[in-house]
């Protein structure tokens, strides 16, 4: 079986586009998304200045993050190592737009399905080249099969140095660049601010349409261009002047919602089980229903936000019916509907006074309540596009936010009931505590990669530095800490509120920052 690849011959390209008009051609790819596109950067200081070519597209990784996160198959690895798609399967979910460190996939605006270089398929089957090979005039891309000793990409790989993209990924792309540049390969080593030789552009939405960015991308502190005319004798830094325009953080607010809302609805139910470990069951039995159905109610957010993000939400439920199990968002669905419904089984037990049986699904509730709350981390880490999300403390982070929320909730209701237990106030102080370590572990131990650190830069300094300091940590620990420790009652409720109202804002956070960060 043949293994195919690209070769991009950076000697030779001319950055005329022909490919990425054949492409667009090919393939019928709507204006403003690409499969195929090329990348100028321009280096040095006037007169002794350059503009390199590079042409992007998707890798055809060998270990494909795209097709381990996928749910539901849509994208698979042929047996020629080529990574294809099947838009029919695909539910829109735009999890392999965050898996991809390569910035090669994007959401077709006609079909609301993801869609990327698939390597012309139809072509290699009855023997032609991909059609950017077919109409390069300068032949500086070079397809074929790498195993076979006699092929042109075998000879050049062979006899000549090659660089690909982000090679400490682990993924073993199959594009190879001969004599790029580091300014071209690295996203960051030149700044995507959306300003080009001609003009100012804006985001792309996942729907391919225009949308002005409410922050600077990374790379931009402020509003001055970076594409000034540089200072003769000054050396300027390595400068993007033409490229398709920045994409819009593929996951918004209902992502960043979702994490909220999951910890409100499985912490909920773990309350129920603090309260029994903490006060035993008849202090347990005094909140249950309460909790109960305040987890059934966030719970029901949850998916419902989860479906609400899908570019096609009424192929939901492929999910669950044509799983890819290496996919953590399959495993995750599993899990919340699991819990979902043990949950709802022991709410009914509870109110019908089954007491027993309420018992005995408190222990599987427990585990699934857990795993619910902590898979989030396990899906990010699939995201392999996004450095910052790689933290193995990410799951620590969401289980301290799971037992704070539901910490927070018992004290709301325990003053609301006007009862007078002590346990709920010592509990949110003591998660409080823990999310507060639990998050500065996290930022303390952050991949020590570039990516990675610009998201770091975007939550703890400018500009959502405020919004974290002032907002998740100021309101949401340090202001119902001293709360808490003044007293009870309406201060406790005032108290439990704020640290809600922090949590939704750290989450809010850690979903957008890191996709600040341009990947390509």
């Amino acid at each position: 079986m043949p293994t195919f690849g690209f070769v991009i011959d950076n000697r030779k390209c001319i950055g005329c586009h022909a490919c990425t008009v054949a492409c667009k051609s090919e393939h019928q790819v709507p204006v403003g998304v690409d499969r195929t596109w090329v990348k100028y950067i321009e280096k040095g200081t006037f007169p002794n200045n350059r503009r390199l070519f590079t042409v992007m597209r998707c890798n055809h990784c060998e270990f494909a993050p795209c097709v381990t996160i996928c749910p539901v198959t849509a994208l698979h690895t042929r047996g020629d190592g080529v990574v294809d798609f099947n838009s029919d399967r695909c539910i829109g979910c735009k999890a392999c737009m965050q898996a991809c460190p390569y910035d090669s996939i994007y959401i077709d605006p006609n079909t609301s399905t993801a869609a990327k270089c698939n390597f012309c398929t139809h072509r290699l089957e009855i023997g032609l080249q991909p059609s950017c090979v077919a109409v390069c005039p300068e032949q500086a891309i070079i397809a074929g099969d790498m195993d076979d000793p006699t092929s042109e990409i075998a000879r050049l790989l062979d006899r000549h140095p090659v660089q690909v993209r982000k090679p400490e990924k682990g993924t073993k792309p199959k594009l190879f660049y001969i004599e790029a540049d580091e300014a071209s390969l690295v996203p960051t080593r030149a700044a995507a601010d959306g300003r080009g030789m001609w003009s100012r552009g804006a985001y792309v939405a996942t729907d391919g349409q225009p949308v002005q960015p409410r922050s600077l991308p990374a790379g931009s502190e402020n509003g001055s261009t970076r594409l000034a005319l540089p200072v003769v004798g000054v050396e300027a830094e390595p400068r993007r002047v033409y490229d398709v325009r920045p994409r819009a953080p593929a996951w918004g607010w209902e992502v960043a919602a979702y994490t909220w809302t999951k910890s409100l609805g499985t912490g909920a139910f773990l309350s129920v089980v603090a309260a029994r470990l903490l006060d035993g069951a008849t202090a347990a039995a005094h909140i249950a229903v309460a909790m109960g159905i305040i987890a059934l109610i966030f719970l029901t957010l949850t998916a419902g936000l989860l479906v609400a993000d899908l570019k096609r939400p009424k192929r939901f439920l492929y999910v669950l019916l044509r799983p890819q199990w290496r996919s953590w968002l399959v495993r995750g669905a599993y899990g919340l509907t699991g819990f979902g419904a043990v949950l709802s089984l022991w709410l009914v037990a509870t109110l019908a006074g089954v007491d027993r049986f309420a018992d005995l699904l408190l222990w599987p509730g427990t585990v699934l309540a857990v795993f619910s709350a902590v898979y989030t981390a396990f899906l990010f880490a699939q995201a392999k596009g996004r450095d910052f999300w790689q933290n193995p403390l990410l799951s620590v982070h969401l289980l301290a936010h799971a037992l704070l929320a539901g910490a927070a909730v018992w004290l709301i209701a325990e003053v609301v009931s006007g009862g007078a237990a002590a346990s709920p106030r010592l509990v949110l102080i003591a998660t409080l505590v823990f999310s507060l370590v639990s998050l500065f572990a996290e930022i303390w131990t952050a991949p020590p990669t570039n990516d990675a650190r610009l998201a770091m830069h975007w939550i703890l300094g400018r500009r959502m530095g405020r919004w974290f300091w002032y907002g998740g940590i100021g309101v949401g620990h340090v202001l119902p800490l001293v709360f808490l420790a003044t007293g009870f009652g309406p201060v406790g409720v005032i108290a439990a509120l704020a640290a809600l109202a922090g949590m939704a804002v750290i989450e809010w956070l850690w979903v957008m920052a890191p996709q600040q960060v341009p990947l390509s």
